[in-house]
């Protein structure tokens, strides 16, 4: 059981930290967590599953090893966040440590400050390791399972996201202090205890090597800061352990990123560490969440038992589920929310599996989403993950359907799949709607807004018939070909359960090049997520750079 006091304060950016401990018994034996790693989606390159697996484990052939978690940083933002951060790290180390997983504290170039203490002293006595990688000593860039793959961020400036008279003053203040403005750091932030008598202390490849070998370790649990930067590359970080055969885990809501919005893909900066771990999970190594150790070892504390989130990443999560092979929706949907709605969302993109219909994976991303965006064509599914969707829609939750979320759920003409459930209520209950069917796919729309004349775009879609909606709906913009009837084409509606809901039959992979479509599917999602939506100038603008800084990205 983990039971224990914290108090701390801050003065001057100096923590005063107090720990009142009480003894934490042993759990022992083969504990269980879920891991995450994301595996390609067959026919849509570029386009990834979440995949979570339940990994076997034993504290006691477990190391934990803490990376640059230092006293100090020239980005003022970054010491804010590992402040926040290292109160929790503190408590992964102790409850590991009283379970007997070896704990390591790697603030690389600090050293020197820890030279006689007994734990750097300890990490130095260890033999070297016979079997140690010829490169185990250097920065590592790049390993071969990442070079086909374009890097998330930009990172080229640094990744400084301060006020930028805030950092003149943060500089100010370290030179007064004696401290370098680049490189302040001299030790591991204080809140996080040393064990004298069990942990090590090392910021060297060789030495982190020959300690994990010499305690027959395979299992590393690795967080701290920059998952970009040091956590990747350091001669112990996530590539040199993984290019070498460890199974080595990255934390990832016990770390951070250096990423500053105003770099390409221009998006908020947790949003540019979803993306670090996204890379992570697809081309390096599985991670985890935090609470996923704290529960196996038994912590009693209710805040440890849920995933660490820094109190101003304050974005609402987008749930976006993509199961359709008509419209090119696997591409254009992420791409437009890479552009346009991560500069202030969350976004988890969830694809319906090309070869297995009874399953969706990583479907479990819906179950703390603010609002769930859809597309999916005639893909009837297994009962559990049937029941997980239509409990996110009855719940009241916000839902976005495009174009053939219509018929999300249901095949043509009743026909029956074994195994398999259908929703064909889902259009009438999520959005009021009532497709029947289509006009000629070669008989191209007109849009315009309601009680307007003349027209917004051709959409290169075909006009679906919806008519007549169900009482409340409000129809926003409406569709018409010559000779027919003018249909319904986006609306809104407040649903029985009290949920608000968005739909549009477009979404046609052209439509999304429209400037009024763009606005009309953001604004939306917005709305949905409860955060202010944008102007057509401003999703022109973020266009125009997202396009412009995306030749920057690295190989």
């Amino acid at each position: 059981m983990y039971n224990r006091l914290i108090f701390h304060c801050v003065h001057c950016a100096r923590c005063l930290f107090l720990a009142i401990s009480i003894a934490i018994p042993s759990v022992g034996g083969e504990l269980e967590m879920q891991t995450t790693r994301q595996i390609p989606v067959a026919g849509f390159p570029g386009q990834f599953h979440r995949v979570r697996t339940t990994a076997p484990w034993q504290s006691e052939s477990t190391a934990l090893i803490l990376c640059d978690v230092w006293d100090s940083h020239h980005c003022v933002n970054a010491v804010r966040r590992v402040q926040e951060i290292a109160p929790r790290l503190e408590a992964m180390a102790e409850i590991m440590r009283a379970n007997g997983a070896t704990i390591i504290h790697a603030p690389s170039d600090c050293m020197t400050f820890y030279a006689s203490h007994p734990a750097r002293l300890r990490a130095q006595s260890i033999p070297k390791a016979a079997n140690l990688p010829k490169d185990i000593s250097t920065w590592c860039d790049q390993i071969p399972s990442e070079k086909a793959f374009p890097y998330p961020i930009d990172q080229s400036d640094g990744g400084e996201d301060d006020d930028p008279i805030e950092h003149q003053q943060w500089a100010l203040k370290l030179t007064s202090e004696g401290r370098n403005p680049r490189a302040p750091w001299q030790q591991q932030i204080p809140i996080i205890q040393i064990d004298r008598e069990r942990d090590f202390v090392s910021d060297s490849g060789p030495e982190i090597w020959s300690i994990l070998e010499s305690k027959g370790i395979k299992q590393v649990l690795l967080c701290g800061v920059h998952t970009n930067m040091c956590v990747l590359g350091r001669p112990f970080g996530l590539r040199q352990l993984a290019s070498h055969g460890k199974n080595v885990c990255l934390i990832r809501d016990l770390t951070d990123t250096m990423y500053n919005p105003e770099s390409w893909p221009y998006v908020d900066h947790f949003s540019g560490t979803d993306l670090v771990i996204d890379h992570v999970e697809r081309h390096v190594c599985h991670t985890v969440t935090s609470d996923q150790v704290f529960i196996a070892l038994q912590s009693k504390v209710p805040t440890n038992r849920v995933p660490f989130r820094f109190s101003k990443d304050r974005r609402p999560h987008l749930a976006i589920l993509i199961a359709e092979d008509e419209y090119d929706t696997a591409n254009t949907i992420p791409q437009f929310a890479s552009t346009h709605l991560q500069t202030q969302l969350k976004v988890s993109v969830i694809h319906g599996d090309t070869k297995n219909r009874d399953t969706i994976p990583g479907l479990q991303a819906i179950d703390d989403a603010d609002a769930l965006l859809v597309s999916v064509r005639r893909h009837p599914l297994g009962a559990k993950d049937l029941e997980r969707i239509q409990g996110f829609v009855k719940a009241g939750r916000s839902v976005i359907g495009i174009r053939t979320a219509s018929h999300a759920f249901s095949l043509r003409d009743g026909k029956q799949l074994d195994g398999l459930v259908q929703w064909p209520e889902f259009d009438a209950y999520a959005f009021g709607g009532n497709y029947t069917n289509h006009h000629g796919k070669d008989l191209f729309p007109t849009v315009s807004r309601v009680g307007e004349t003349g027209s917004l775009f051709s959409s290169k879609g075909s006009l679906y018939k919806v008519s007549p909606l169900k009482q409340g709906a409000r129809v926003i913009l409406n569709g018409k070909i010559e000779g027919q009837p003018e249909e319904p084409i986006a609306w809104t509606i407040v649903r029985a359960d009290g949920g608000w809901s968005f739909y549009t039959s477009l979404g046609h992979s052209s439509d999304f090049a429209e400037p009024v479509f763009q606005e009309l599917l953001g604004n939306a999602v917005f709305k949905a997520c409860g955060v202010p939506g944008l102007t057509t100038d401003r999703y022109a603008e973020q266009q125009l750079r997202y396009s412009a800084g995306k030749g920057r990205q690295r190989k």
